[in-house]
């Protein structure tokens, strides 16, 4: 099925205020490769669930409502007009839930998580509508921005590694599938071998989902986790138990002190997300030109309200640790670069973006593939954690502009790391003041990395 489109010009849709509509075989092609790779790739939207159990004490068909909501939830960027595979604000977990572990574990710890998700839903909302987002994030200093971003890199680290962590229950299977998973998805010579061999090029597209299925063969055989008990049917979340004992319909509101408190930690979980948005336009721009037969439109603001109403909506319904981010990085430049290949390999990225989403979403519903799964779910997860650590730390460090910066900046993400964001945002204060004085703001800016350099002539 091919949707009429003018070339050089969006894909059909109904414009809806700031939002444009699309639906499936009405306004996009359904793009059945990248459905069949949702359908299994649902393994890393489950990976969630060990989260809240960890965090929360919750059962697993609890954690699966949850799962399911924030599922269906995803497929509102698309449909609205934004052109991404959504996911998780993977650097921000370990944030949170050092923030939520401050409270006792029961209602008070589920209202610090419900009180945290609201307010950075609504605050998300607000930079939105008005337009505010590059202005909030310039007025944070370069080096607390840097540490921040670092500093939620190390902690991811921390929570695989920190003694009683995910390693210690799954060490050879851990260090098999992140071995794999960082040659596979960042070594240049694998590059090279996707380049020149057909089945290389077809493992590197499925980003992490090949590692996540030699994982659920790899930790039987070492005995660190049992052989999947195969179940057929329809999964059953409960809902009723998520209801009653999670959300304000059971515990009622948090008290005011606890969104007060909140504050630094949705601030820094802000400026983690933000970077999220900035990767988004960038891998769009890229695929916009080399895809001149259809106009990508990719708005920061659009983009802050989805994601913005989707926490929110997920603080009332089933308050969500893994958060409701704008974008799975992974997924999605697997899915822009089988765009970049031209028309008829994907008609429209709204078609790839959207098809996988729905492939997710279907998945989830199944419980063969739930089932099969469900063992190695940790491991799904440390892998996920490990992999965001590294490009954090990356991303962070390139956020400095002087060595004065990466001083401030690797103390912050420290403090971060180890203490939380509120004393973080209070170091990296107290530092900028100290080290910059009047330039508080500015900073200072030398060549302490190439991309400062001058270009050569």
């Amino acid at each position: 099925m091919s949707i009429d489109r003018t070339p050089g010009q969006e894909t059909p849709y109904w414009p809806a205020g700031p939002f444009k509509i699309r639906l499936p075989f009405v306004h996009y092609r359904f793009e059945w490769p990248d459905y069949f790779q949702g359908l299994l790739m649902c393994a890393v939207d489950l990976a969630a669930i060990p989260l809240m159990a960890e965090l929360l004490g919750m059962p697993f068909e609890v954690a699966l409502a949850i799962v399911m909501m924030n599922g269906v939830l995803y497929l509102l960027h698309h449909l609205l007009g934004d052109p991404v595979v959504p996911g998780w604000i993977t650097p921000a977990i370990p944030l949170l839930m050092a923030y939520c572990s401050t409270f006792p574990e029961g209602p008070e710890r589920v209202h610090a998580l419900i009180a945290f998700q609201l307010m950075l839903g609504l605050f998300s909302i607000f930079i939105g509508v008005t337009g505010l987002a590059h202005r909030v994030v310039q007025a944070i200093p370069q080096a607390i921005k840097s540490g921040v971003i670092v500093g939620a890199g190390i902690a991811a680290v921390i929570s695989v590694f920190q003694v009683g962590g995910r390693f210690d229950s799954f060490p050879f299977t851990i260090s098999i599938a992140v071995g794999i998973a960082f040659y596979v998805i960042f070594s240049r010579h694998f590059a090279k071998l996707k380049n020149s061999n057909g089945l290389f090029n077809l493992i590197g597209k499925l980003g992490i989902f090949p590692i996540v299925a030699l994982a659920i063969i790899v930790a039987p055989i070492f005995g660190e986790a049992p052989w999947p008990d195969i179940e057929w049917g329809i999964s059953s979340p409960d809902f009723a138990t998520l209801f009653a004992e999670y959300t304000v319909f059971g515990l009622g509101l948090p008290p005011l002190s606890m969104f007060l408190t909140a504050i630094p930690t949705v601030l820094a979980t802000y400026i983690v997300l933000f970077g999220d948005v900035l990767q988004s336009k960038s891998i769009l721009d890229e695929a916009d030109a080399l895809r001149t037969d259809e106009k990508i439109d990719y708005s920061p603001d659009r983009a802050h309200m989805i994601f913005g109403a989707r926490n929110a909506a997920m603080s009332i319904a089933g308050p969500d640790v893994a958060m409701c981010g704008p974008l799975w990085s992974a997924m999605h430049v697997v899915i822009v670069e089988r765009f970049t290949q031209g028309k008829k390999a994907m008609d429209s990225i709204f078609g790839g973006a959207g098809s996988f989403r729905w492939g997710t979403n279907t998945g989830l519903l199944l419980m063969p593939i739930v089932t099969l799964v469900q063992p190695i779910l940790g491991i799904a997860l440390a892998l996920t954690l490990l992999i965001q650590g590294y490009v954090s730390v990356r991303i962070g460090i390139m956020e400095a502009r002087s060595q004065r910066d990466l001083g401030i900046a690797g103390v912050v993400a420290a403090v971060l790391a180890t203490r939380g964001a509120a004393w973080a945002f209070g170091v990296g204060v107290v530092l900028c003041i100290l080290v910059y004085g009047r330039d508080f703001f500015r900073g200072e800016k030398d060549k302490t990395f190439v991309k400062d350099q001058p270009a050569a002539e």
